[in-house]
C-alpha cells in the first residue's frame, strides 16, 4: 500500500509567477486555455476571483462575469493583496474562484480550499487545476537532479485525493478530466488527452458549491415524516390480514 504524504507541510514553497518560468510552461497555459473555456463561458454571477498569477495568465474574455480580478500576496502583479489562506473578503460574496495550480506550492491546501468555499456563494463554482503526480511529467519527482525545480518541486495531487477534498466541502463534480501536454507535437497532444485521460499531465476539476446533502441518508429523515411512515405501514398491514373464522 503506497503512503501519501501529507499536504501541509511546514515548509513553504516559491511559486512562479508566469508560465515561462517553468519549462513547456507555455504549452500548459495554451492547454489550460484549450479545455477551460467550455467551462467558463457558462458561468454567471457578478464577481471571478482569480487566485494567483498562473490562474491571472489563463483567458477569460470568454466569461460573462463582468468583474473578474486577480489575488496576489503583497498585490506583486494582481489587483488585491492578500493570502490564499486568509482571503480579505466577505462569506459568499464571490461567485466563482478560478485555481489554477493554486494549490501546487501552497503549504497548507486544505487551508486554501476551505477559504475559498468560505468565499463562495452558495451554488458557486470552482475551477481547480494541478499536475498529475501518475504521469509522465510526475516522474520528474523521483530524480534528485530534477525535483528541485519548478515544476517538479511543486505539490502533485492525484484527481482522486482533490475528489476526496472537494467531497468533504460537499461539491457536486461538473466535469473532471486530464489534459496531456506534448512540447514536441503541434497538436498538444490531443490524442492522449481524448484516450488516455488518467495519464494527463494535468487534472482538472469544474465543481459547483451545494448546501444540500449529495448523497440521502435516511436517518436525517424528520422524525414526523418517520413516524408518518410507520402509521401508513401499520394501517396497510392491518386492512390486509385475513379475519379468522370463530371455532365452534
Amino acid at each position: 500500500m503506497v503512503k501519501m504524504k501529507p499536504a501541509k507541510t511546514p515548509y513553504s514553497l516559491t511559486a512562479p509567477q508566469r508560465w515561462d518560468e517553468m519549462p513547456w510552461g507555455e504549452y500548459f497555459n495554451q492547454s489550460l486555455n484549450q479545455h477551460l473555456q467550455p467551462y467558463l463561458s457558462k458561468l454567471y454571477g457578478s464577481h471571478l476571483l482569480k487566485m494567483g498569477q498562473l490562474s491571472a495568465a489563463v483567458e477569460t474574455d470568454s466569461c460573462p462575469i463582468s468583474h473578474q480580478f486577480t489575488l496576489q500576496p503583497g498585490q506583486a502583479g494582481g489587483e488585491v493583496a492578500g493570502e490564499a489562506t486568509r482571503l480579505p473578503f466577505l462569506s459568499k460574496s464571490i461567485d466563482a474562484c478560478l485555481l489554477v495550480h493554486a494549490l501546487a506550492w501552497e503549504q497548507d491546501p486544505h487551508q486554501v480550499l476551505r477559504e475559498a468555499d468560505r468565499v463562495l456563494i452558495d451554488d458557486g463554482w470552482m475551477i481547480l487545476t494541478g499536475f498529475n503526480p501518475y504521469s509522465l511529467l510526475g516522474t520528474g519527482k523521483l530524480l534528485p537532479g530534477v525535483r528541485r525545480r519548478s515544476p517538479w518541486n511543486s505539490k502533485m495531487f492525484s484527481q482522486g485525493r482533490l475528489l476526496d477534498w472537494l467531497s468533504v466541502l460537499n461539491y457536486e463534480i461538473i466535469c473532471r478530466k486530464g489534459c496531456q501536454v506534448v512540447p514536441w507535437r503541434k497538436q498538444g497532444g490531443q490524442f492522449l488527452s481524448a484516450h488516455l485521460p488518467a495519464l494527463g499531465c494535468i487534472n482538472i476539476l469544474v465543481a459547483r458549491k451545494r448546501t444540500y446533502p449529495l448523497t440521502l441518508n435516511k436517518n436525517s429523515l424528520p422524525a414526523g415524516r418517520a413516524r408518518i411512515r410507520t402509521a401508513v405501514n401499520v394501517s396497510r398491514q392491518c386492512s390486509e390480514a385475513k379475519p379468522q373464522d370463530p371455532e365452534g
